[in-house]
């Protein structure tokens, strides 16, 4: 497999609002981030979009700066580009996703139900292994169960783990934790980003029943 197929797997992240003086608020990032996972198919829209949203991400953080949500979410905007786009500035990026990430759990692990376990777990699983960036199977499982430690019944940490597990080859594993997922209560404000990954939920059961 090559370098940009795995980083093109990599999950995905935001869009682009308004350019008002205003910040854009949590709730605007995670919608456009929606848009563009989940509506924007074609791909030079889709890398305009979330260039666009990480645009909108780092400003509200500038004027913000202790909002660990909004570092999460920037984090998961620029590792969601990386998969977009791939290519070297892929490793960059999700480099950068990494550093705000680790910051998050250093000072405000529980943020959003955890999230910034889930994401940087996912990072681990899905970006190559040294020399070429960080990718490590122990540390992602890790990062992933205390994603579900926090949120257990979430649908992201359930989801992305039984995606790790399928990928290992630990086929009933992941058949449990996907259902799992799939029986998640819905998020509020969030039926695109439910939809969406119900769809990828849906698909992943298929492949492994």
């Amino acid at each position: 497999m090559s370098h940009n197929t795995v980083i093109a797997a990599l999950f995905l992240v935001i869009p682009a609002t308004s350019w008002a003086d205003e910040p854009a608020s949590l709730q605007t990032i995670q919608h456009q981030w929606a848009k563009c996972q989940y509506d924007t198919f074609n791909h030079d829209n889709k890398i305009k979009c979330l260039k666009n949203n990480i645009t909108l991400n780092q400003q509200a953080l500038t004027k913000q700066p202790n909002r660990t949500d909004l570092k999460v979410w920037l984090a998961i905007n620029k590792s969601t580009l990386a998969g977009a786009d791939g290519g070297l500035s892929a490793l960059s990026l999700v480099k950068e996703s990494k550093v705000l990430l680790e910051d998050v759990i250093q000072n405000d692990p529980k943020v959003l139900d955890g999230s910034a376990f889930t994401s940087l777990g996912s990072l681990y699983y899905q970006v190559p292994g040294w020399p070429i960036s960080f990718g490590d199977d122990d540390k992602a499982e890790e990062l992933l169960k205390q994603a579900l430690a926090i949120n257990p019944n979430g649908i992201d940490p359930n989801y992305f783990y039984g995606d790790f597990l399928a990928r290992n080859g630990r086929k009933s594993e992941a058949i449990a934790f996907l259902k799992k997922a799939q029986h998640a209560a819905p998020r509020p404000g969030r039926p695109l980003a439910d939809q969406g990954r119900q769809q990828e939920i849906a698909t992943k059961l298929k492949e492994l029943q």
